[in-house]
């Protein structure tokens, strides 16, 4: 996969994709700015290279209609400060008013498109949407790893019609610790798969049971598991449909030599809710009508002891309903287990990350991934549209 250092990029319009679908509050203000600032090394060389820099991203879903509380508006004003420089919105993403405002630019000069969904052929992958986009550059660089799984306009389709294509450093760099976390891992190579549902990481679990040597299961998803080997679970969440994919994966675990290992004790609750009467319990003696929303202090101790001579660590999904403090110990005390473990570690999903955040270990994890959907599709074994579209000739 060419990247932009490859390229030749002086006084030319180059058109990079980036992910500035970022996180608002009620006055319209930026409350995490961490995808903005990880496209600027991309940004920065551009600049310092001379060209002239056209930036498109969406936000939110409206769903193909200009809607004001989705403008990039805010995302143009903060990379204006992190770039210490003027960075213009243009008032479209295509057309003569976008056109107008990139024919103005001068060699060095950043301008920032406006929201790519308030065209309904950005997700539909439209080709005379993709000629637009493709109109106003010499160049495409795609540099948001988080919607490169979407074979949309400005990921896909946009590449058929620019003659020169090319990786920025942070999906470069995103490719390149998947590739040493799953594709040439040091071993031994330890999965951790958590969240709500099997069903959403039922393709990762089956393709990694040929990539890794242990498998930590947690979260809600682990109820189905435990279900499936015939514990009475309480009311805990369970998909009942994908008992028999549970046992199956587990069957085939031990098939392949890959140990699994499932809670075997949870903190459960009463009700979901904050203020819940809770206890500390087996995963065998889960009260009638009680959940499960967090594994216990011996499963922590067991999943701790399984990571203490891991040197690869790929992490996906929390353990618990972590956003309640009640719940969150045990995906907090996995966070310190993953930090402290001399290992290549690579967490990715917004959940798994808030709650590397939370946990203050962030400094501590050798890679966290910007893209839960795109991450979780590499975890399956599939290939990203936005990356194969960069690799044809």
């Amino acid at each position: 996969m060419k990247t932009i250092r490859e390229l030749d990029v002086q006084g030319k319009r180059i058109l990079i994709r980036v992910d500035y679908n970022v996180p608002l509050d009620e006055a319209g203000s930026i409350t995490d700015d961490i995808r903005i600032r990880m496209s600027l090394p991309t940004i920065r060389y551009a600049v310092e290279k001379g060209a002239k820099v056209i930036l498109c991203s969406h936000m939110g879903r409206p769903k193909g209609k200009r809607v004001a509380e989705f403008s990039l508006a805010p995302a143009a004003r903060a990379l204006s400060v992190l770039l210490d420089k003027p960075v213009a919105l243009a008032p479209d993403c295509i057309g003569p008013e976008a056109e107008a405002v990139v024919n103005r630019m001068r060699d060095g000069d950043v301008v920032l498109l406006e929201n790519l969904r308030y065209h309904a052929g950005e997700e539909q992958n439209d080709p005379e949407f993709s000629r637009g986009l493709a109109a106003l550059a010499d160049v495409y660089v795609n540099d948001a790893f988080a919607v490169s799984h979407r074979a949309h306009a400005s990921v896909e389709g946009v590449t058929r019609y620019c003659a020169e294509k090319a990786a920025g450093f942070l999906l470069q760099k995103e490719m390149d610790y998947f590739h040493r976390s799953m594709a040439e891992p040091i071993r031994p190579l330890v999965a951790i798969i958590g969240g709500a549902k099997v069903s959403s990481k039922l393709g990762a679990l089956e393709n990694m049971l040929d990539k890794v040597d242990r498998l930590l299961i947690g979260g809600a998803m682990a109820n189905t598991f435990l279900k499936s080997r015939g514990l009475d679970v309480g009311a805990s969440k369970v998909e009942d449909d994908l008992l028999d994919a549970a046992r199956q994966i587990l069957d085939r675990a031990g098939e392949k030599g890959v140990k699994v290992y499932l809670p075997v004790d949870v903190i459960a609750a009463d009700r979901f809710a904050a203020d819940a009467v809770t206890k500390q319990v087996p995963v065998q003696d889960i009260p009638p009508g009680w959940m499960a929303l967090d594994i216990g202090p011996a499963t922590v101790l067991l999943f701790t002891e399984v990571l203490a001579d891991a040197r690869t660590i790929v992490w996906n999904g929390p353990m618990g309903a972590f956003e309640m403090d009640a719940f969150s110990r045990g995906t907090m005390a996995l966070a310190h287990a993953v930090a402290s473990a001399h290992a290549l570690s690579i967490t990715g999903g917004g959940d798994s990350n808030a709650a590397i955040k939370k946990s203050g270990e962030a400094d501590h994890i050798s890679y966290m991934s910007t893209g839960g959907g795109a991450f979780l599709e590499l975890m399956e074994g599939k290939t990203l549209p936005g990356v194969a579209a960069l690799e044809t000739a």
